[in-house]
């Protein structure tokens, strides 16, 4: 039940982000999610993609550092607190989020978020207990 995402490491620097999403696009790798955090002199990608092994190695071979981390997938009911019941799940059982993002589309009036968590495994278990859709990787790929 976990996703790989891929963590690229960026110079701050005019069309660095443009030379990656090239980069994917030109090998037929789609993006369903991204977040970008920066700092002055340099930021940090995070993508969910449908190829991760591939995209991984072409960023590579392109001279990017990459890493990939296994995140969680959820399905969060979209209407007003939606989001905090989820997390409360996690608060209950002491499972820190270390950052969290949400997808780009919705599916079934449900808001997609993905979550870094410090014990990703208990996490599914848990959320999956109290009624949290999880997604698994082969339904995050396809999206």
């Amino acid at each position: 039940m976990l996703v790989k995402q891929l963590s690229v490491f960026l110079e701050n620097k005019l069309g660095r982000l443009a030379e990656v999403t090239k980069i994917l696009g030109d090998k037929d790798i789609d993006i369903s999610a991204l977040s970008v955090a920066d700092t002055t002199d340099f930021g940090i990608l995070r993508l969910i993609v449908n190829k991760p092994e591939e995209a991984e190695l072409i960023l590579r071979e392109n001279g990017f550092a990459v890493s990939c981390t296994n995140v969680i997938a959820i399905a969060v009911i979209d209407k007003p607190g939606g989001l905090s019941t989820v997390l409360d799940i996690l608060d209950k059982v002491s499972i820190s989020i270390e950052y969290m993002y949400a997808f780009v589309g919705k599916a079934n009036d449900q808001a997609l978020v993905i979550l870094r968590v410090e014990s990703p495994d208990k996490a599914v278990e848990i959320l999956k207990k109290n009624g949290i859709r999880v997604l698994s990787s082969n339904e995050v790929y396809k999206l």
